[in-house]
């Protein structure tokens, strides 16, 4: 690597990942083979969006992800 790890420039890299899994189109699959690919998109989006929520810190060579998976208090759904 020539530059140096930036955890929060690959925070954002998932995030666009997400969007893209949300504007991917549906290929023309029909079937079994439709809901398997609908699934894998949730999942891709799922987990792509996580990790774009993470909080990164970069300490000692040692790269923490931080996803806080509590379900938001009234105060934040407001």
């Amino acid at each position: 690597m020539s530059q140096a790890f930036n955890p929060n420039e690959m925070i954002l890299r998932f995030r666009e990942r997400a969007e893209a899994v949300k504007r991917r189109g549906l290929p023309p699959v029909e079937g079994p083979e439709r809901q398997m690919f609908l699934d894998a998109a949730k999942l891709d989006f799922q987990d792509y969006a996580m990790l774009g929520d993470a909080t990164a810190t970069l300490e000692d060579g040692i790269l923490r992800l931080e996803i806080d998976l509590r379900p938001p208090t009234p105060e934040e759904s407001d």
